[in-house]
């Protein structure tokens, strides 16, 4: 199953993600798909979830990688293989090419977290940090290519690729034969562009619904123009998905076979997060949490059962902290209070006694005396609380009122 360039816009068919599926035999893992009983509550139909996080890797980008390293031609392999990528990719690329015994140098971005680049070594591959944006990167990756004749490796614009990825859409027939709806997030459309053309060859009555983050999406305005079209400095935290322009293999695909592509914002994508985490016991990313974001934005506009993927599960451990604090604020779940009381002995432990009372957890405070805003008997004391949701806030914002603190908002 190998392309040239010539005709590495030929379309991708059943049959392809079917070999694809036969090439990955005893390579990638068959992921497990898990119900979410919270998000079927809140759906109001089964809510199932494909765990490509504990993919091997930790994402599904293995199984393109894989498709498209093991497709190339002997001379090919032995010039070795380049990939540039933010940490997924990079590390499908590293260990395929590790299993397949081909030598991959991988372009990075400066930026990129400590332990997808110790990852990235660890499966075998030459790891080179280049620019701070991967678009910068890919370049680099591009011009070491034309250099060394090593063979270049997209993350998702070839069909080879599509194909790989697609094994996750006959996996989730195979799982959920009933399923009504398959939501998956979006970046480059690789992943979505492969399920389906798996899914639709199938069951054409699936409904496939993309979803990207607010701040990077490209498909939205592409779908509209009929044609990739960029979006300039992407922001998301959701940097798997964090793509400036879709493929031009994957974009026609997903224009052909793709129901909606819809968009969710920063909160939600960190809710969804939080939710995996706490109700599901799932470590996920951003990007992989992507289509449950989507769920918790509009729970009532999928028809059920629904399957959402869950793309990965590589996150850098100072972005979750940074996220889990942004998902538990998102729900109420932390309360900021400024105040101001009368500067005597034990006043501050007076008011500390009212937030124990009212079941509140104190996680910072601050404690001004001396400010011109103050009179002279009085200060002022910032407060950082953790709640138990919108409803506990008020209680705790109640009970200081009743105890008669003057709270500032």
């Amino acid at each position: 199953m190998s392309y040239s360039t010539a005709d590495s816009l030929r379309p991708v068919t059943l049959d392809d993600v079917r070999g694809a599926q036969k090439m990955l035999a005893g390579v990638a893992r068959v992921t497990a798909m898990e119900t979410s009983r919270h998000l079927s509550q809140l759906v109001g139909s089964p809510v199932h979830l494909k765990c490509e996080n504990l993919q091997r890797t930790g994402s599904f980008k293995l199984r393109g990688a894989y498709v498209r390293i093991a497709g190339l031609l002997p001379e090919q392999r032995a010039a070795g293989v380049v990939a540039a990528s933010a940490g997924n990719h990079a590390q499908g690329v590293a260990l395929a090419s590790a299993l397949l015994g081909v030598h991959a140098t991988v372009f990075m971005p400066d930026g990129a977290p400590l332990p997808k680049i110790s990852a990235t070594r660890e499966y075998g591959a030459e790891v080179r940090l280049h620019g701070q944006v991967v678009d910068e990167t890919l370049a680099a990756a591009q011009e070491y290519a034309a250099e060394t004749g090593a063979v270049f490796i997209h993350p998702f614009d070839h069909p080879d690729v599509i194909a790989g990825q697609g094994t996750v859409g006959l996996e989730i027939l195979d799982q959920c034969p009933e399923v009504g709806t398959i939501v998956v997030g979006v970046g480059g459309g690789g992943l979505a562009a492969g399920i389906a053309v798996a899914v639709k060859a199938i069951r054409p009555d699936v409904r496939i619904v993309g979803v990207q983050a607010e701040g990077a999406a490209a498909y939205p305005p592409s779908l509209a123009a009929g044609r990739p079209v960029s979006v300039r400095q992407p922001v998301t935290m959701a940097d798997g998905i964090k793509v400036g322009r879709p493929g031009d293999v994957p974009f026609a695909l997903v224009e052909e076979l793709v129901d909606e592509v819809r968009t969710v914002g920063e909160d939600h994508l960190s809710a969804a997060l939080l939710l995996c985490l706490e109700r599901a016991k799932l470590v996920v990313e951003p990007a992989g949490a992507a289509p449950v974001a989507a769920l918790l934005a509009e729970p009532g506009g999928f028809a059920g059962p629904v399957v959402a993927v869950l793309s990965g599960g590589n996150v850098d451990p100072v972005l979750m902290q940074r996220v889990l604090r942004h998902g538990m604020s998102a729900q109420g779940r932390y309360l900021a209070v400024r105040l101001r009381l009368t500067d005597r002995p034990g006043a501050l432990a007076t008011l500390l006694g009212v937030l124990s009372d009212a079941d509140a957890n104190v996680l910072d405070i601050s404690h001004v005396r001396t400010d011109p805003r103050l009179g002279l008997s009085e200060a002022e004391v910032e407060l950082q609380l953790e709640t138990k949701g919108p409803a506990h806030c008020a209680e705790v914002g109640h009970a200081l009122r009743e105890a008669g603190y003057t709270v500032i908002d």
